[in-house]
């Protein structure tokens, strides 16, 4: 039984159409025609050492914000005081914003910033937890200075409102936060390591801590506050990634099935062919999902000028964006990298590669790249053995006037007995 299904996977795979070297025999067509159909025209294996480079240095980048210009935390996150209130002069910046609240408090805020846009901006000014004498100072100092105007449409100093977070409250937050991440990675853990062998099992775990690194790198960099709806985004982006990162390591498990049965294609090129077929639906869920998000951000930023919602669009832009890298760039080529450190795979490397070779020296011994020796292994080569035979020549036709020539037995070499028909 086992004999006859490797037969029939042999079979199988000498009868498979060779997509790479049908796209080399076909006419050359535009990217989005080779993007569509998936044929395996755009190498990514073959290039993996440029993509960790790239992603090296994206991660050299990210780490080191992280070290050097460290996280923004919000209120939340460390406590304080926040006050907010509408921008009803169109001409005040967040420098004379800082400037009322430096002189009425005795030193600067952390943060000031305008949120939304039009009618709905807002100044918001974080600082450092106030009491309530200098929370009714810095109101009626605001009011004075600003004019905002309240929800009746008149000028009003209730128009200007403070929240405080404790530090307390503010620890308990990064601790849920820090737990929720950390369930995140178990659960994520624990379903790939049952749902795919070891090696996908690394690259995707190793997929997903290049994410995290890279989106918080990111947030670093620019400046982003890290608040808890920034948490909930970044956990949905991991959630995002890992998606994608199955859907590409699903056709790469198919594609590679039985693959040692088989010398038409590497594993390496298998798994290059997976990614390719892989591409579009990688970019049209990308484009699905970032379409959302930018309407989000529209109308947290021009329309309504809430904060949480710009947080929460902000992270998952970037993991996004993060995610449909690492899926086609780097967890691919580390699953490849990691499974050709294989005795399997190195063995059937090398008959892939000899096999290509006496395809070549068959075809005349000229030199020919990958895709057309894999095409010419493709072809069965029986034909050309049977070709290479030397035939026995045809029996002459019997002469006018020629004698009968008795057939001799196979069994005994004599005379049959039997006379051939004289030709007349």
């Amino acid at each position: 039984m086992a004999t006859r299904n490797r037969a029939d996977l042999e079979s199988t795979a000498e009868e498979a159409p060779d997509l790479e070297a049908a796209a080399g025999d076909a006419p050359k067509h535009g990217f989005f025609v080779r993007l569509y159909t998936g044929t395996g025209a755009f190498e990514v294996m073959g290039k993996r050492k440029l993509w960790y480079s790239i992603s090296g240095l994206i991660v050299a980048i990210a780490v080191g914000a992280i070290l050097i210009r460290g996280f923004t935390f919000g209120i939340d996150f460390e406590g304080g005081t926040k006050v907010s209130f509408p921008r009803t002069d169109t001409q005040a910046t967040t420098q004379d914003v800082e400037t009322v609240f430096t002189d009425t408090i005795g030193r600067a805020p952390d943060a000031v910033v305008v949120v939304g846009s039009g009618d709905s901006a807002t100044f918001q000014i974080r600082s450092e937890t106030l009491n309530n004498d200098e929370i009714v100072k810095l109101r009626s100092a605001l009011f004075d200075r600003f004019q905002p105007v309240g929800a009746n449409g008149q000028p009003s100093e209730q128009a200007v409102s403070d929240s405080a977070v404790s530090e307390t409250w503010g620890g308990q937050i990064t601790q849920k936060a820090l737990i929720a991440l950390v369930v995140f990675l178990v659960l994520a853990a624990i379903y790939i390591t049952v749902r795919y062998e070891r090696y996908m099992a690394l690259a995707a775990l190793a997929t997903l801590l290049f994410d995290l690194v890279v989106t918080a790198g990111i947030y670093a960099l620019v400046g982003f506050e890290v608040t808890p709806a920034t948490v909930i985004g970044l956990l949905t982006i991991l959630g995002f990634s890992l998606y994608d990162t199955v859907i590409v390591f699903d056709k790469v498990e198919e594609n590679t099935d039985g693959f040692e049965h088989t010398t038409r294609r590497t594993f390496a090129e298998q798994a290059n062919l997976a990614v390719n077929q892989t591409f579009m639906r990688s970019i049209n869920t990308s484009l699905i999902s970032v379409l959302p998000i930018v309407a989000l951000m529209v109308i947290a930023v021009w329309l309504l000028g809430v904060g949480t919602l710009m947080d929460l669009a902000l992270v998952q832009l970037v993991g996004v964006i993060v995610g449909t890298y690492s899926s086609i760039y780097f967890a691919t080529p580390l699953l490849v990298s990691l499974r050709e450190r294989t005795d399997v795979v190195r063995k059937h490397t090398r008959r892939v590669l000899n096999r290509r070779k006496t395809a070549a020296a068959r075809a005349g011994g000229a030199e020919i790249d990958d895709t057309a020796a894999d095409g010419a292994a493709g072809r069965d080569a029986e034909p050309a053995a049977v070709a290479a035979t030397p035939q026995a020549p045809a029996p002459d036709k019997p002469q006018p006037g020629a004698r009968p020539v008795r057939p001799t037995s196979s069994r005994t070499g004599r005379p049959s007995g039997k006379r051939t028909p004289r030709s007349r």
